[in-house]
């Protein structure tokens, strides 16, 4: 197709609706829900939950959008209209904005997009809508803003260990899974929606009504801990941009290791902010700072005074990991 305003009109108009397919797919499947329950873990409700993504989705969703290909839309414009629509989404996360009038009948809007990520009973799999709620409205999945949604999933993830988060559904899909008998009731747990087991191990489960106010998974490390731990997080977000800009010149192997140490790194963090102290987090966190140094000089190099400065933070890393733990255990 030619690149005109009616085109990409319509491009935007029919990846809204495409979107809207994947969406509402990846609630109402349970080997689609594994690569979007990440999304829907947290507990609270702001802008940042707009950027918690899982690394599966795209993975597991890609060919709800492959018609608009064969329709004749050019890459380029489908991959803009996609960013538009993904940015859009990006402030409706937020409970600062109540109602918006008449724009909620077209629009979608943080009240309508607070309803679909509440675990209330009578909010779970309703608006699916990336832009425009008219689809919700078409096709019955609509539901008001009633009362307080009540934030995360059903069986809570009580982890900010993000390596665990997003794992954890994989891990819980393979786990069930394994319990069922037959193979046909196994390829219909995996195409079923959430919530949906074969009557050989109890049959379909509503999920839980919301009684009180629900307590948050909350923990509170000590200030010391916690400017450490966002210490520890700088670094490992300074080799991940450094393996994002040396991808194409190191070898497969090199980058696959990086990747395992920045994974590693995380699931330190998370784990230190979790469960403050403990032998087996300061073991993963001093095998990471120890790690640190090989990677660091793989990406930046270590000729000269390249070396010592990485040996230095690493060292620094790792006592001040140790002293921030050991005076939270005291207090």
């Amino acid at each position: 197709m030619e690149s005109t305003l009616l085109v990409w009109s319509t491009a935007f108009v029919m990846s809204d609706l495409a979107y809207y397919w994947a969406h509402r797919l990846s609630h109402q499947v349970n080997v689609l829900w594994i690569g979007h329950s990440v999304h829907h873990q947290s507990e609270d409700y702001n802008l940042g939950v707009a950027l918690r993504q899982s690394v599966l989705q795209k993975v597991l969703l890609m060919w709800v959008y492959w018609p608009l290909a064969i329709l004749g839309f050019p890459p380029e414009i489908f991959l803009t209209c996609m960013a538009a629509n993904l940015l859009y989404q990006f402030w409706i996360h937020t409970e600062l904005i109540d109602r918006m009038g008449p724009l909620e009948w077209v629009l979608n809007t943080p009240s309508h997009h607070r309803v679909h990520h509440g675990r209330n009973p009578e909010y779970i799999d309703r608006n699916h809508a990336g832009v425009f709620i008219i689809w919700d409205r078409m096709f019955g999945t609509f539901q008001q803003e009633h009362v307080k949604p009540t934030y995360g999933v059903t069986c809570p993830t009580d982890s900010f260990n993000p390596v665990y988060a997003q794992w954890k559904p994989v891990a819980d899909l393979w786990k069930t899974l394994r319990t069922i008998p037959g193979f046909l009731d196994k390829v219909r747990f995996l195409l079923a929606p959430p919530g949906w087991f074969p009557d050989s191990i109890g049959g379909p489960q509503s999920p839980p009504a919301i009684v009180g106010e629900e307590q948050k998974f909350n923990p509170r490390p000590s200030g010391r801990l916690a400017v450490v731990l966002i210490g520890r997080w700088g670094m490992l977000l300074g080799i991940a941009l450094l393996a994002l800009e040396n991808k194409d010149v190191i070898s497969s192997l090199e980058l696959a290791c990086t990747l395992i140490w920045v994974f590693s790194a995380l699931a330190a963090v998370g784990e230190l902010w979790n469960r403050g102290w403990s032998r087996g987090g300061l073991a993963l966190a001093w095998v990471v700072d120890l790690a640190f140094v090989p990677v660091a000089v793989l990406l930046a190099g270590g000729l000269g005074w390249g070396y010592a400065p990485k040996v230095l933070l690493a060292l620094l890393s790792a006592a001040a990991t140790a002293w921030a733990l050991w005076a939270s255990k005291k207090r």
